[in-house]
């Protein structure tokens, strides 16, 4: 049941970036293909937060920081916990 949840923390925000790339709203967030790209590969959950954060409010300032810096840390928490479990392997 573990792994389940885990392959589908990987793969769920990778299939909403894909929903997001079908219906365009990654286009009005960011001016080129290079950034989503990216981000599908190594932050995908911070794409997704910049994508809405800019489709809902224009600029990222404020709170919305706040919610962009959560997510670059959540995608960089699971890099350092990937990591760490294969050291301790």
């Amino acid at each position: 049941m573990g792994c389940l949840l885990g392959c589908l923390g990987l793969i769920l925000p990778r299939a909403i970036l894909v929903v997001m790339w079908i219906t365009d709203y990654l286009d009005t967030a960011y001016e080129s293909v290079a950034w989503p790209l990216l981000g599908f590969l190594f932050l995908p959950l911070t794409t997704i937060t910049y994508a809405w954060v800019i489709n809902s409010h224009g600029d990222v300032k404020g709170l919305d920081t706040v919610l962009v810096t959560l997510a670059v840390l959540a995608d960089l928490g699971v890099f350092s916990s990937s990591r760490a479990s294969v050291r301790t392997v």
